[in-house]
């Protein structure tokens, strides 16, 4: 056999770098401070599904809506029923998106839910407490949150004056009379224990420090009462 030597063949290849660069990428101005803010939104939140919270910070994000991020990092409590999933601070995110609408329907609750990654078993055994429809009136379902947070009614009262104030972190937790009467007397007619001359009397026995107070109420004036367990 003749000793025939055939060229080796090499498909042409295209010259290095030409794909990647630098007047050919084009990088959104917007983007680096995209990615910072929603790095830092995750870090405060810290969410059980990063991806499945991902997708609710930026369909948010697209429609302008309120993030489903915290304010800041929300360190343990030991006294905080972390078992639950819900935190002070993931309500009070959930105030933020919900509050807005006096009523809001079940189908949206559960959304936000699941974009915070809680557990659909508590937000079940909550709608369920509160014996809600397809609409919800958003401070009563805000109250049972505070009283899954708390257990007591002084301590749902307690969370709620301290994730609805609006004064500096450190400050007294104050919040308007009117909502703390709805908040308590919701609360009070669904425990079904508290004779309705006790919730006035209550109630009646707070006047002189909200009336010193500018009709504000802060956990000061609460915090020795004793109500039933919910």
């Amino acid at each position: 056999m003749n000793n025939i030597s055939y060229p080796l063949y090499f498909p042409a290849m295209p010259p290095p770098d030409t794909m990647y660069c630098e007047q050919q990428i084009n990088i959104p101005p917007e983007l680096p401070d995209i990615l910072k803010q929603f790095t830092k939104a995750a870090i405060r939140t810290q969410p059980h599904d990063i991806l499945q919270w991902s997708a609710a910070y930026f369909a948010a994000l697209s429609k302008g809506d309120t993030l489903p991020a915290k304010d800041r990092l929300e360190m343990p409590v030991a006294t905080q029923k972390t078992d639950t999933g819900l935190t002070p601070g993931l309500l009070k995110v959930l105030h933020k998106q919900l509050a807005p609408k006096e009523t809001i329907s079940k189908e949206e609750l559960q959304q936000k839910w699941k974009g915070l990654c809680l557990p659909s078993e508590q937000l079940d055994t909550l709608l369920a407490l509160g014996n809600f429809n397809d609409n919800i009136h958003w401070m009563q379902f805000f109250a049972l949150g505070c009283s899954a947070l708390g257990g007591t009614i002084i301590s749902a009262l307690k969370y709620a004056c301290e994730i609805l104030t609006e004064n500096e972190e450190g400050g007294a937790a104050r919040i308007p009379f009117d909502t703390f009467v709805g908040l308590y007397t919701y609360l009070a007619h669904l425990d079904g224990e508290i004779p309705q001359d006790q919730i006035d009397s209550f109630l009646s026995s707070l006047q002189e420090s909200v009336e010193c107070q500018g009709g504000m109420v802060q956990t000061a004036n609460f915090r020795d009462v004793i109500f039933p367990e919910m």
